[in-house]
């Protein structure tokens, strides 16, 4: 019985040692402890003996089954290092190589525009608010002293949605108003608004049917016309540059009183008249004013205490003149060539 124990070690010994898989591996193991294996032979062998070579018998069986289980389990894990070192090796990665080169988009005119003149009035202390597209015509004109028939709540001019109560704001002002009414405690506020705004108009060159606005409002005390003029000249220069002047032309707008149109000396032509400014010098930009009283009224503010400026930019207006751009068309295209290379968008 000895000898046939010594023979299965070196039996055993000599198949683990030409495996190089674990399927092999496998197969060894049920050679010997499968149902028919070598192994299992002997165990069988075990219950025919009396008592006296049992125990001799099972000291060898134990021995043999603990040697073989032990090679295997060693030749086991050697396997699985040598596979682990293999795959470590194929996946290794050189930290020391430059990373890829992942390449950026270009920002829209429009969308680096916005941002651009967020980053200003965030320096100046004001915050970005933005709003519904889809108002309520009670923010959009009622609140801002727009009255029943006036011609701005025409349905020739205004999307209506439901009614005449539900539709597509027409301009950005309504966050202003939602703002003025949020602020609960009537504190000052310093907001700039800007989004898509919808009115009913043929597309072509100049003109289209969406389009960006940016306002802006400021409320406080004992403010005046002379910090909306700074504070134009400070958008205005930012814009165009340090040797642009600015004026205030006399206006009307139901929500500010008095209203004026924020004009620029032409960039161009340095105010001497050219085919940009229409030979006038100037060119219109915005248009502004302070808050009427019925609108600080309409907002709970009272208008003995507290008084404001607002103001409001078509973007789309504002980057044609600022990149040359002459159809307003060219914003809402697919070519990429609009918006590359602009590092000063």
């Amino acid at each position: 019985m000895k000898e046939k124990v010594n023979e299965l070690k070196q039996e055993v010994l000599k198949k683990i040692e030409n495996i190089n898989d674990l399927n092999s591996l496998q197969n060894i193991k049920t050679e010997y402890f499968g149902k028919k294996g070598k192994i299992t032979e002997l165990s069988s062998i075990l219950k025919e003996l009396d008592a006296s070579q049992k125990k001799e018998f099972g000291m060898l069986l134990n021995e043999i089954k603990t040697y073989v289980t032990s090679s295997i389990d060693s030749k086991q894990k050697e396997i699985e290092n040598r596979i682990l070192d293999e795959k470590l090796e194929k996946e290794r990665i050189d930290v020391t190589l430059p990373g890829t080169v992942i390449k950026n988009g270009s920002p829209n005119m429009l969308e680096g525009l916005i941002e651009d003149l967020e980053e200003l009035f965030i320096g100046l202390g004001y915050d970005v608010v933005e709003g519904p597209e889809v108002e309520k015509d009670l923010y959009n004109f009622e609140l801002l002293n727009l009255p029943k028939g006036h011609p701005a709540r025409d349905a020739q001019d205004t999307f209506y949605i439901k009614n005449d109560e539900i539709l597509l704001r027409s301009q950005t002002s309504p966050v202003q108003v939602r703002t003025m009414l949020e602020n609960t405690e009537k504190s000052p506020i310093r907001i700039i608004c800007p989004g898509k705004t919808y009115r009913r108009d043929d597309d072509d060159a100049t003109h289209s049917h969406q389009f960006t606005q940016m306002e802006g409002l400021l409320i406080d005390k004992n403010i005046s016309l002379a910090d909306l003029k700074g504070t134009f000249d400070i958008i205005a220069k930012h814009l165009f540059g340090d040797k642009v002047e600015t004026r205030f032309r006399s206006s009307f707008y139901p929500f500010t009183e008095p209203s004026v149109e924020l004009d620029v000396s032409c960039f161009n032509c340095g105010g001497k008249g050219c085919n940009i400014c229409k030979n006038t010098g100037w060119i219109t930009v915005g248009g502004a004013g302070m808050v009427h009283p019925k609108v600080l009224t309409n907002c709970g503010y009272d208008p003995d205490l507290m008084s404001g400026f607002a103001f409001g930019f078509g973007v789309e207006r504002l980057a044609m003149l600022k990149y040359g751009v002459t159809d307003v068309r060219t914003f809402y295209t697919n070519d990429l060539r609009v918006n590359s290379d602009r590092k000063d968008v």
